[in-house]
């Protein structure tokens, strides 16, 4: 039986290795006992690892057939390259800022497929734009809008976090680029917002955040292309105060007789607020529209997405719209339905004939469903 090991129990790579265990040998590393011992509830190998250290995350993955990261973004590439020097594929969703393709030498020199960025967003949208590009002649815009929000809005933030809190505040501190007239424009995080209304949920606002990552070096001939993402209306200013401030910071400032991390201090603050409770229930939404054409007819594809937390299994709509599209991709990757060598990014999933198709089936199997317009 392939075994696959996942790095990291948080509640992402929990919801997948409960996912995947009825399938394939699963084991998961992480160094928290706690979130071990919720995997061993489920009957679940685990490994005591520091996945910090990379002799520890090679330990881990020895007797691995594919490997799933899900670790914080800030150990992502590191972890990831760990993995490709033990020899073993990867499938990831830790986000990392780091360019990818600087991966991609070490991968094809061992002969191995990295899929990179494979969650919901980035994800679903590059499979989504990468099939299209299959299919069309030419590719003139891309827009992908995506947030995962708590049902209940609880003042201050009206904001629960879906993963890594740390993830998070990255997202709002990382300039954000995007590609106008096909020209990079990067501007600060939290930039442009706007008013969106969606079918269900009624005024989300969006805000500009570095979601398009590898597609604006991979699909370069795309003359528009941009990711927004959604909160409830008013988490901007909120966000930007914050971080204008200085809380965001990373360099120490002094304080009383020693020195404290702004950011320190403002995790530990903020996350208590932010962490989802047991039984919160969570929703994402996601809007993907695609312009092009093809034999000289102009077209316009929009797939749209609202998944909610499931009651039944106590799985969050992140853990379930993220997970599940990266065990889609394990799934795809086991059965040597891709297997292009070197880094790729999902886009790269989505130009084989058939991936998306079988990772969206896969999703709506677990009531992640995708709806065409």
């Amino acid at each position: 039986m392939t075994h696959i090991v996942i790095l990291g129990a948080g509640r992402v790579g929990g919801a997948m290795a409960r996912d995947l265990a009825p399938d394939f040998k699963v084991t998961v590393a992480d160094r928290s006992e706690a979130a071990l011992a919720r995997m061993g509830d489920a009957g679940i190998a685990t490994r005591p690892a520091d996945l910090a250290a990379a002799a520890a995350v090679k330990a881990a993955v020895t007797d691995a057939d594919i490997v799933v990261g899900a670790v914080p973004g800030f150990m992502g590439f590191a972890t990831a390259r760990a993995v490709l020097e033990a020899g073993k594929p990867l499938v990831d969703i830790s986000f990392f800022d780091e360019d990818c393709f600087e991966l991609d030498a070490l991968a094809q020199r061992q002969n191995l497929t990295a899929i990179v960025d494979c969650g919901v967003a980035p994800g679903c949208g590059n499979l989504i734009l990468g099939d299209l590009s299959r299919q069309w002649d030419r590719i003139h815009a891309f827009e992908c809008l995506v947030g995962g929000l708590p049902v209940v809005r609880t003042w201050p933030y009206e904001y629960k976090a879906g993963f890594s809190p740390i993830d998070v505040i990255e997202e709002y501190t990382r300039p954000a680029r995007y590609v106008k007239d096909g020209h990079t424009v990067t501007l600060p995080a939290l930039s442009e917002p706007e008013l969106l209304d969606f079918d269900g949920l009624g005024t989300l606002e969006s805000f500009n955040t570095d979601g398009l990552r590898s597609i604006i070096r991979t699909f370069p001939q795309v003359p528009d292309m941009k990711e927004k993402t959604l909160r409830y209306p008013g988490h901007i200013e909120k966000m930007r105060i914050l971080r204008e401030t200085g809380f965001f910071g990373k360099s120490p400032i002094p304080l009383g007789s020693g020195e404290v991390v702004p950011l320190d201090l403002a995790t530990a603050l903020l996350f208590p607020l932010w962490q989802m409770g047991e039984g919160d229930e969570d929703f994402t939404v996601m809007r993907v529209t695609v312009e092009g054409e093809k034999a000289g007819q102009r077209l316009r594809k929009e797939w749209n997405l609202l998944d909610r937390y499931d009651r039944a299994t106590k799985t969050t709509s992140m853990a379930r719209t993220t997970g599940y599209t990266c065990t889609a991709a394990v799934r795809l990757l086991a059965q040597g339905g891709y297997r292009r060598k070197g880094i790729s990014p999902p886009e790269f999933v989505g130009q084989e004939p058939g991936a998306w198709d079988f990772i969206r089936e896969e999703l709506a199997k677990r009531g992640v469903v995708f709806v065409e317009a």
